[in-house]
């Protein structure tokens, strides 16, 4: 819990855009989640900076969580503050005759493809319908059907742990299947303000056609109708978490109100009341049952805190 003079800190630094004690079921895609001993927004860099000094003066822990669409907090709570990252950074700009998007890490992936729609460039496509944040999605190198954002990214913007601003170009991180790495930074306590990418000239009908082609090759995979944080665990080298636990007969499997779905076996989905705890006791099933059959560790894809 945060002290009174703590909680009389964090309204000094983020205004009204603090709330205490709040439950993250409201703010995370698969509706369910134990509280957060502070929900804060930060509207600028300077905010931001000024934001993360106090909580490493004050030693209390943090987390930025994007859109909450990749994200459950255990029901015992996060005794720290969650951000979110509003105001400037989700401002998207650039030069679209040379091909250049900036969008602040607050910024919504449905609003970037939008920009890209309209300007006519193209590579971003392959996102829609993902219901994430640029930050978040650099992060953890989103991607689908064979591409991934970070082979258009050209530069970022971080504000470390400590509040130290730093601007990176290619060659300064490392990326993969949903991975990406800074050398030195820990990551998770690293928050990506902006992100650049270089895109290709198209036109914005032809721009609209493709995302239409990925939003149904996505429709016709994937659920849509139960809350959900997308595909639970990231897939093995050569193989696809949703085979593996699908061939372990765990489609339609419940524990409480969590339920592994019956359209896509990699989708653990809120079916009705499910609690932090059934989601996780649900996910130690499906690793379990998938170890004890094949000999594989399905590591998950969603940021358990």
């Amino acid at each position: 819990m945060l002290t009174k003079e703590q909680q009389r800190a964090l309204i000094s630094l983020c205004g009204p855009d603090v709330s205490f004690d709040v439950s993250m079921a409201r703010f995370c895609t698969l509706r369910a989640g134990g509280r957060a001993a502070a929900l804060a927004g930060s509207l600028d860099v300077e905010q931001l900076t000024a934001l993360l000094e106090y909580c490493c003066l004050e030693c209390l822990p943090w987390r930025c969580i994007g859109r909450g669409s990749n994200l459950l907090v255990r029901e015992e709570g996060f005794a720290g503050i969650l951000i979110r990252l509003r105001g400037e950074f989700t401002a998207i700009t650039g030069e679209a005759s040379a091909g250049i998007i900036i969008a602040g890490g607050g910024c919504l992936l449905a609003e970037l493809l939008g920009h890209c729609r309209h300007a006519g460039l193209s590579g971003l496509e392959f996102l829609a319908g993902i219901p994430g944040s640029v930050g978040g999605s650099v992060g953890m190198n989103a991607g689908a059907f064979g591409h991934c954002l970070t082979k258009s990214l050209q530069r970022l913007t971080v504000v470390t742990g400590d509040g130290s601003v730093r601007t990176l170009t290619q060659g300064e991180w490392t990326s993969g299947y949903r991975s990406f790495t800074i050398d030195g930074l820990d990551m998770e306590k690293t928050v990506i303000a902006q992100a650049e990418f270089r895109l290709a000239r198209s036109t914005p009908e032809q721009v609209e056609e493709t995302m239409k082609e990925f939003l149904k090759l996505r429709r016709a995979k994937q659920p849509s109708s139960l809350p959900s944080a997308g595909s639970f665990f990231k897939n093995p080298v050569g193989d696809f978490a949703g085979r593996l636990i699908e061939d372990a007969g765990l489609k339609g499997e419940r524990i409480g109100g969590a339920m592994v779905s019956p359209e896509h076996a990699n989708f653990i989905v809120n079916a009705g009341g499910a609690t932090a705890t059934d989601i996780v006791r649900l996910m130690r099933l499906v690793q379990g049952k998938v170890r004890s059959t094949t000999g594989i560790f399905l590591e998950p894809e969603v940021h358990i805190i």
